[in-house]
């Protein structure tokens, strides 16, 4: 397991009241010893003006998913920062939930990577994404 901090699912959902997750509906709904994972409804929250999910809204959830995951793997006062995301955007959704699955590249003591897979409904992969974070 990679985690360091010990925590529940009810408490990572605590953590998105009242800012950016809470706003686009992220939920965090699996936490096992090598991955995080959540979903995101597409709906008018995240849909760009021509009634697709915007490529921001996924980034908002890889870059969500990889800063917990990163925090979840620190100690104490420790925190992350995200330093760089880029993501390819593969498969166009208009409706439904998406599901991010989050998984460490690189766990280190001054710098994490992230790969966050991003799929529809019917499991088909619609954006990879990737998270480096500093650790502070």
């Amino acid at each position: 397991m990679i985690w360091r901090r010990a925590v529940t699912l009810e408490a990572l959902n605590a953590m998105g009241a009242g800012n950016m997750v809470e706003h686009v509906g992220i939920r965090f709904v699996r936490l096992d010893d090598n991955a995080l994972e959540a979903t995101m409804p597409v709906d008018g929250r995240t849909q760009q003006p021509f009634g697709l999910l915007h490529g921001g809204a996924s980034v908002v959830l890889a870059e969500t998913l990889g800063s917990v995951a990163g925090y979840l793997c620190t100690e104490g006062e420790q925190k992350v920062v995200g330093v760089e995301v880029n993501a390819n955007h593969l498969r166009s959704v208009r409706e439904g939930l998406v599901r991010g699955v989050c998984r460490a590249l690189h766990t280190g003591r001054r710098h994490q990577v992230w790969q966050i897979d991003i799929y529809d409904d019917r499991q088909r992969l619609c954006c990879t994404s990737r998270l480096t974070t500093s650790v502070i």
